[in-house]
C-alpha cells in the first residue's frame, strides 16, 4: 500500500515534498534486532485496553486475562495474508506458518492437485518456476496507459471518439491526467531533494570540521557551544529538521524512493510482467505461473502484518501478536507498486480453495483495470463464508468520494457483505486520535484500529516501528480470528456484525481531519469519519458473539 511518507508532515512542507513511500518504510529509524530500542510505551499497545491503561488498543490482554484462563478455542484459524512476501522463519512466528498438509515439499509435484507446485505455505504469484520474482511494478495508471496511449494519445477531446469507444477512451484520459500529475510532483519532488541535500551536506561539513569528525551524534550536535557564527546557524539549521522528524535513515529512503518513482512506477517503458511471468495479466484462466516461494525480495511489509495477527504471545522475546490459535497462510502477490487484480483474484481464490476463514488485503491503488476478477472472487469468498479485511489506505482521503481499490462496492452495484474497511487510530485520546495518514469515509469505511506507532516484526529477526492502515487491518483481522475461533458457529457475515456492534465509541471526541497536503488542519467528530464511528474491540466484541451464540440456542 503506498502513500504518506517516512517524514513528518511538518518536514515534507518545509521540504517542499509530497513524496509517498510505501508503508513498510514509515518509520524514522531502521529496523532494530530487540524491542528494547522502542519507546517501552508503544511495544505492544494495541492490546492494550482504553478502560484499564487508557490507552485506544482494542482490549487484547483484557480478554486473554478475564475470559478465556479456562477455555479452549473451538477450532484453530487459518488467516491467509495477501501481500508482499512474510518471512516465515521469523524467530516470532514460530508455530504459526500455515503448512498445507497435503503437500510434500520439495518433490516437484502438485501432490493435492490444486494446481499449485509444492505450495507447502502459500504461493507466490509474482515469480516463475525459475524461481525469478518481480520486486517492482509500475501503477496501474501507467499501464493502463501504455495499453491505449497509441489507440487514443491523438484524439483531442472526448467528442472526437467514437461512442462505442468513449468509454474506454475516459479510462485513458483518467489514467494519462494522473501520470501527468504524478510525473510532475515527483520530479518537482527529486529537485527538492537535490536542494535540501545540497544544503544539507554544506551544514554537515560545517559541522564535522567544527567536531573533528564526519560522523556525529545528535548529542553531539545538540551540545556545541563555539563563538562561530557560522557554526551555530549550522546547528540550529540542523538541530531544526531532526525537531521536525528528520534522520539519516529516512531520508536515504526518501532519496532511494525518489529515484523508484522515476525509475520504475512512473516508467511507461518499465515492464517486469512480461519478461518473468510472461501471462495475459488480463486472462484469469491463464494462471501457470508463480512459485512456491512465499517470502520473496521484499517481505519487508507482509512480515509486520503476519506479526500484528500471529506474532507468539509470552515469548519473552518481541512483540505480541493478537490471535493465538492462529495460523498465517502467506500469498506472495503484492509488488513494490501496483498489484494485479488478476494476482489478487487469484490469491483470494487459492485462500477460499485452501481453507482460509480470514483473508487480510493491506494494499490499494487508484485504478483497477479488471476490477471485474477481483468482484469475482470476492463473491466466491463471500460464498465460501470467509471474512475478508481491507486497509482503507494512506492517501488521507475521503473514499466515498475517492478511488480506492479493491473495494466492497462491484460494479454492479452491490456490496460485499462478508468485508471490513479499516481506517488508523493512534494511541492516545486526543485531536490525534485519527492517523493523519489515514482514509476516512462515513459510507466506505466501516471502523478504526490502531495503526500509528506499531512495533511489529522486520524480515531477518527483527523488529520496526511503523504508521499505516495497512497494520490497522491486521488488528482487525487478528481480533476476528480471536472471536471466531471460539464462537465459529458464527457466519461470516454475522461474525462482522459483531465486530462493528461492539465498537468502542467516543462521541464528544473531536479530531484533527486527515489532511496532509495542508498545513491548515480542521477538526472534526470522530464518529464522522466511519460508519460505525468506533474503534475495533475484542473484549466487547468476545461478549457480544456470546450473546449472539446463545440467542442461535448454542451452548459454550
Amino acid at each position: 500500500m503506498k502513500k504518506t511518507s517516512t517524514l513528518s508532515a511538518s518536514l515534507l512542507v518545509a521540504l517542499g515534498v509530497s513524496l509517498a513511500l510505501p508503508v513498510s518504510t514509515l518509520a524514522q529509524n531502521g529496523p532494530s534486532t530487540s524491542i528494547a530500542s522502542f519507546d517501552k510505551a508503544l511495544v505492544n499497545w494495541y492490546n492494550l485496553s482504553p478502560e484499564v491503561e487508557q490507552v485506544q488498543g482494542v482490549s487484547v490482554n483484557r480478554v486473554y486475562q478475564e475470559l478465556l484462563p479456562t477455555r479452549t478455542p473451538k477450532r484453530k484459524m487459518v488467516v491467509a495474508v495477501i501481500d508482499s512476501g512474510i518471512d516465515i522463519l521469523h524467530e516470532d512466528l514460530q508455530g504459526r506458518i500455515w503448512t498445507n498438509a497435503k503437500e510434500i515439499a520439495g518433490n516437484g509435484l502438485d501432490d493435492d492437485n490444486n494446481g499449485y507446485v509444492d505450495d507447502v505455505h502459500g504461493w507466490g504469484f509474482l515469480g516463475n518456476a525459475k524461481g525469478e520474482d518481480i520486486k517492482f511494478e509500475t501503477y496501474e495508471f501507467v499501464r493502463i496507459l501504455r495499453k491505449l496511449q497509441l489507440t487514443y494519445g491523438h484524439y483531442p477531446s472526448l467528442q472526437k471518439v467514437p461512442v462505442a469507444k468513449q468509454q474506454e477512451y475516459k479510462q485513458y484520459a483518467a489514467a494519462k491526467k494522473a501520470y501527468d500529475e504524478e510525473l510532475a510532483k515527483q520530479q518537482k519532488n527529486q529537485q527538492s531533494l537535490a536542494n535540501f541535500s545540497q544544503v544539507l551536506a554544506k551544514v554537515e561539513g560545517i559541522i564535522a570540521q567544527h567536531l573533528g569528525k564526519k560522523d556525529f551524534t545528535l548529542a553531539e550536535l545538540k551540545g556545541i557551544t563555539t563563538a562561530s557564527e557560522d557554526v551555530l546557524r549550522a546547528r540550529a539549521w540542523l538541530v531544526g529538521r531532526y525537531d521536525l522528524g528528520y534522520t539519516p535513515y529516512s531520508f536515504q529512503r526518501m532519496l532511494e524512493t525518489s529515484d523508484l518513482f522515476l525509475n520504475q512506477h512512473l516508467n511507461l517503458t518499465y515492464d517486469p510482467r512480461s519478461t518473468i511471468i510472461g501471462d495475459n495479466p488480463e486472462d484469469i484462466q491463464d494462471r501457470q505461473y508463480g512459485n512456491s516461494n512465499v517470502t520473496g525480495p521484499r517481505p519487508d511489509h507482509g512480515t509486520p502484518v503476519a506479526g500484528v495477527i500471529a506474532g507468539v504471545r509470552n515469548n519473552q522475546i518481541g512483540i505480541d501478536g493478537i490471535a493465538q490459535d492462529v495460523e498465517i497462510m502467506a500469498l506472495r502477490a503484492v509488488p513494490q507498486g501496483d498489484e494485479r487484480d488478476k494476482d489478487i483474484a487469484l490469491a483470494i481464490r487459492y485462500a477460499v480453495d485452501n481453507g482460509a476463514h480470514i483473508i487480510n488485503m493491506s494494499f490499494g491503488k487508484s485504478f483497477s483495470a479488471q476490477r471485474s476478477l477481483v468482484d469475482e472472487a470476492t463473491a466466491y469468498a463471500e460464498s465460501k463464508n470467509v471474512l475478508i479485511v481491507h486497509a482503507a489506505g494512506n492517501d488521507a482521503s475521503n473514499i466515498d468520494e475517492a478511488a480506492n481499490y479493491p473495494t466492497k462496492k462491484r460494479t454492479d452495484g452491490t456490496l460485499a457483505s462478508n468485508w471490513l474497511e479499516v481506517g488508523a487510530n493512534a494511541r492516545l485520546l486526543d485531536e490525534n486520535l485519527c492517523g493523519e495518514f489515514s482514509n476516512y469515509g462515513k459510507l466506505t469505511v466501516d471502523l478504526f484500529a490502531p495503526g500509528v506507532d506499531i512495533i511489529s516484526l522486520a524480515p531477518g529477526n527483527q523488529y520496526h516501528k511503523m504508521d499505516g492502515t495497512s497494520f490497522a487491518s491486521p488488528v482487525v483481522s487478528g481480533v476476528a480470528a480471536l472471536v471466531w475461533a471460539y464462537y465459529p458457529e458464527l457466519t461470516a457475515v454475522e461474525l462482522k456484525e459483531v465486530l462493528l456492534a461492539s465498537t468502542v465509541q467516543h462521541p464528544k471526541q473531536k479530531v484533527y481531519q486527515p489532511n496532509l497536503a495542508s498545513a491548515n488542519k480542521r477538526k472534526v467528530a470522530f464518529t464522522a469519519l466511519s460508519k460505525t464511528g468506533g474503534i475495533v474491540n475484542a473484549y466487547q466484541a468476545m461478549l457480544l458473539a456470546e450473546k449472539k451464540v446463545a440467542e442461535k440456542g448454542v451452548k459454550n
